[in-house]
């Protein structure tokens, strides 16, 4: 069961690890090349202070973003700015969020998000949480997979194969993490049963397009090619 008080605590946590770990990069880091490419750590930060604003938006009944085009700019505006700058927008942003998503609410209602996706509104804290942790690695600054809470990187594992169940580019696959845990996914294409193992980190790694997946045991197969996020 969705626990939204439980997440957007969560949430807190997480944002309060990122500013930490952001606020003793020199004022240079900024441009600095990110994980993602063509993206610098300025780009990032900036992502995710406007996500912040964009769930807010989505919990309010409103698009999240204007539109992509203006998606796009507000990070490209963004970008370039000092790391303080940087820091207090994001200070400001998740605050922000996190006072609205406290006021009392339907946690059942639908929610619209990005590209025609729909959620309940007792999900979307978790879907920050993910934003924030992913992208704290993403940032290339010593947070990797492999320091992520284990509730998060679990439930993200079950999170991104839920996505990915049924998708007809994805055969009948079955992941199992070296923890014992198990979820299966896929099962739209030809092909399969394939098992994938790994550590943890690994499997969301791949899952979430950080890593390739070639720490990763595969038998059945090769490990099937996931479409992008």
């Amino acid at each position: 069961m969705i626990d939204h008080a439980h997440d957007l605590a969560s949430v807190q946590s997480a944002t309060d690890r990122l500013l930490t770990a952001v606020a003793a990069l020199d004022n240079a880091a900024g441009a600095r090349p990110s994980r993602l490419p063509g993206w610098t750590v300025g780009h990032v930060l900036a992502h995710l202070a406007r996500n912040a604003d964009a769930l807010a938006n989505a919990l309010d009944g409103r698009p999240m973003y204007v539109s992509a085009e203006a998606r796009d700019a507000d990070i490209e505006r963004d970008a370039p700015r000092p790391l303080g700058a940087q820091l207090d927008d994001l200070r400001a942003s998740d605050a922000g969020f996190r006072a609205l998503a406290a006021e009392p609410a339907d946690w059942s209602r639908t929610v619209e998000l990005r590209n025609g996706v729909t959620d309940t509104a007792a999900r979307v804290p978790f879907r920050r949480w993910a934003e924030v942790e992913l992208h704290h690695v993403d940032l290339g600054i010593g947070y990797e997979l492999e320091d992520l809470p284990q509730e998060f990187t679990e439930r993200e594992i079950g999170f991104l194969a839920e996505r990915f169940d049924g998708h007809r580019e994805v055969p009948s696959t079955r992941l199992r993490s070296d923890s014992g845990r198990v979820w299966t996914t896929g099962g739209g294409a030809p092909g399969g049963p394939v098992a994938v193992e790994g550590s943890a980190a690994d499997l969301l790694g791949w899952l979430a397009g950080r890593r390739d997946g070639s720490a990763l045991v595969v038998k059945g197969g090769a490990l099937p090619a996931l479409p992008p996020l």
